[in-house]
């Protein structure tokens, strides 16, 4: 636990990081061993945690990261590019909303509080306000189930051309109304257009987790994400945000895997969130 800088601040690491296929099991041996307090597992439709699995077999894993020692803190997916929220499918929306209770009694079986879900997609056939209907519809709805399991619902800011500023995003949250829907802050992803320490201090205490990535805004597209402290993510003025407004939870690292000796962006970024979550 990170007890200087931003007290009681935790540092996680996010299954993505890691190379494809490679077992849970293993994933949380190297984080241990990196140094990491926990780890993000992910909701897939094939894999080790999956729409179908059964709660003997994610209590299995949640087990497996209390003995080694390592706490899972939230549940990520990827399905709500393909779901979407926001879809003019009847269907695709009903089919996001039944992945996203299913994502919810997960996270309650492995002891996450928190889950991170793509709030909705605008492209040519969704208009923009279409799309926010939508969504808050989708989510008015799931906070009931959230607030029973007592799981968070962390929506993400993505490249998804929906919700993209802080006072929009602040407003779509407060629309829904629930202590337990707030946002899931990736704070690489917000450079291309702004800047994180601004979205911290007007989210303030809706923010529900954070990812740490980082990005070059001259290169301008998906290769700007680069390692922690080799972009434009004004880190010192992150923390100095999260100090003033009181954010005291996990900070997951959300990586790419190298394409040689994969597992060594798992050190590096650990090494490098030690510098950042330790500064005076």
């Amino acid at each position: 636990m990170i007890d200087k800088g931003c007290e009681r601040m935790k540092k996680g690491i996010n299954i993505w990081s890691f190379k494809k296929g490679m077992r849970i099991e293993e994933c949380i041996t190297i984080s241990k061993k990196a140094g990491f307090e926990g780890i993000e597992l992910s909701l897939n439709e094939q894999g080790e945690i999956n729409l179908y699995s059964k709660e003997k077999e994610v209590i299995t894993i949640k087990n497996f990261a209390r003995d080694v020692g390592i706490e899972i803190p939230s549940l990520a997916s990827g399905l709500y590019w393909k779901y979407s929220f926001t879809s003019c499918d009847p269907k695709i929306r009903q089919k996001a909303k039944e992945i996203a209770i299913k994502q919810l009694e997960i996270a309650k079986l492995l002891g996450a509080d928190t889950v991170l879900m793509v709030p909705g997609v605008v492209d040519e056939e969704v208009g923009y306000d279409r799309a926010f209907e939508r969504a808050l519809e989708a989510f008015s709805e799931l906070k009931e189930y959230a607030e029973k399991l007592e799981v968070h619902i962390g929506l993400e800011n993505v490249w998804n051309k929906f919700l993209l500023s802080p006072l929009e995003f602040k407003d779509f949250i407060d629309k829904v109304d629930s202590p337990f829907v707030g946002i899931y802050l990736d704070v690489g992803n917000v450079v291309y257009t702004g800047y994180p320490e601004q979205w911290i201090k007007i989210l303030g205490k809706r923010i529900k987790k954070v990812h740490f990535k980082d990005f070059r805004r001259s290169i301008g597209n998906i290769n700007g994400f680069v390692d922690l402290l080799s972009g434009d993510v004004n880190f010192p003025a992150v923390m100095r945000a999260f100090t003033t407004t009181g954010y005291n939870d996990y900070v997951i690292a959300e990586m790419m895997p190298y394409s040689y000796y994969e597992d060594q962006v798992v050190y590096n970024t650990s090494k490098a969130m030690d510098r950042i979550l330790t500064q005076k």
